[in-house]
């Protein structure tokens, strides 16, 4: 029984990590779930907007907040059996671990999202300044050098310069739109870049020059973060090492060494 129940929180946990991606067409489990937690009257927590649009999904606050009660009160559910079953005081720690598990799965989704666009968009930043600095070089206006970057180049940010053109083409404010961008792409390099076009957009000022020095400082900046990553990962080779190799070539040494202790 404990098996069973464990299994069906996994696949319930596994659905709702699911709901969070971008997809025209939601899972009847999911659409069953936010339903069931539409009525809780659970209130968004702070922030929850801005996270949202940094994981790059199209979802309301009051979607992802019915998804997180509706998974509350389906593990808290799921528990029950547990809850009643545990000795002492671990039934209470239950009863209050469980929805609130439930209730913090699609914010542990979230952030996960989060963090891997900021990486996506980080590594391929230089590249996508680079072309739109070669675009506009080559005669193109700065919107349109956008938008054929943004077409043209696969990846995080791409996709969002491409909504960007098309924010503004329906007849957006640029401002406006930048600050879409902005708010989609969490990651300290990004203002910098949004400056430059508001200036561009307001005064006409050459974004040729600005752009090849912000690409030159990304590059550098992705150097320091590899090798950084590097230098982590050296530790932990060392840790496998001595924990897997030394072990079986003492092993090897032994079995070696045993015929001649025998003899």
């Amino acid at each position: 029984m404990t098996s069973l129940l464990a299994g069906l929180a996994a696949a319930l946990a596994t659905f709702a990590l699911a709901d969070l991606a971008p997809r025209t067409r939601r899972r009847p489990l999911t659409r069953v779930i936010a339903t069931l937690g539409a009525r809780s009257g659970v209130k968004p927590s702070s922030g929850l907007a801005a996270r949202i649009q940094a994981a790059g999904l199209d979802r309301h606050t009051h979607e992802v907040v019915a998804l997180q009660a509706g998974l509350a009160i389906l593990t808290t559910l799921t528990a029950l059996p547990l809850i009643t079953a545990a000795p002492g005081r671990l039934g209470l720690a239950l009863l209050v671990a469980a929805p609130l598990a439930g209730f913090a799965l699609p914010e542990v989704g979230l952030r996960r999202r989060v963090r891997q666009r900021r990486a996506e968009i980080e590594a391929e930043l230089p590249d996508v300044l680079d072309l739109v600095r070669v675009a506009i070089a080559a005669g193109l206006a700065p919107r349109r050098a956008l938008e054929e970057v943004g077409r043209r180049h696969p990846g995080t940010l791409a996709r969002e310069l491409t909504r960007l053109a098309a924010r503004t083409q329906l007849g957006e404010p640029v401002d406006a739109a930048l600050d879409h961008l902005q708010q989609r792409c969490p990651s300290h390099t990004i203002p910098p870049f949004v400056a430059a076009l508001r200036r561009a957009e307001r005064h006409g000022t050459p974004l040729q020059p600005t752009l090849s020095a912000q690409a030159t400082q990304a590059r550098s900046q992705r150097a320091a973060r590899r090798s950084e990553q590097a230098a982590k990962a050296a530790p932990k080779i060392q840790l496998v090492v001595a924990l897997m190799l030394v072990p079986a070539v003492l092993l090897l040494i032994a079995a070696a060494l045993v015929p001649s202790l025998g003899a």
